[in-house]
């Protein structure tokens, strides 16, 4: 399986989207999984879209991109944490 690039996406590009990244790092670690985390506001995403191969963010976002963009604010909120991870690993799986 290829090393897939992953966009973690915040409206600052700090703090929330280092909870996720961390949390993104476990999982893949965890599943044996080789992924590259790009840790970008959401205004930087636009840069990524040829290389990308999924998005996860606790901003909005209303664009339309050629990968998936999972949200991932349960990561914030500590509800629905555990279905979120699932979606990201199905595509980091894929």
């Amino acid at each position: 399986m290829t090393k897939k690039q992953v966009l973690v996406a915040c409206g600052a590009g700090i703090a929330t989207s280092t909870v996720v990244n961390n949390a993104i790092e476990e999982l893949a670690r965890d599943h044996s999984l080789d992924v590259q985390l790009v840790q970008i506001k959401i205004a930087e995403v636009s840069a990524y879209v040829d290389t990308a191969d999924l998005l996860v963010t606790t901003a909005m976002t209303k664009k339309e991109y050629p990968f998936p963009v999972i949200n991932a604010r349960s990561f914030l909120t500590g509800i629905g944490i555990e279905e979120t991870k699932q979606q990201i690993l199905n595509e980091l799986k894929k």
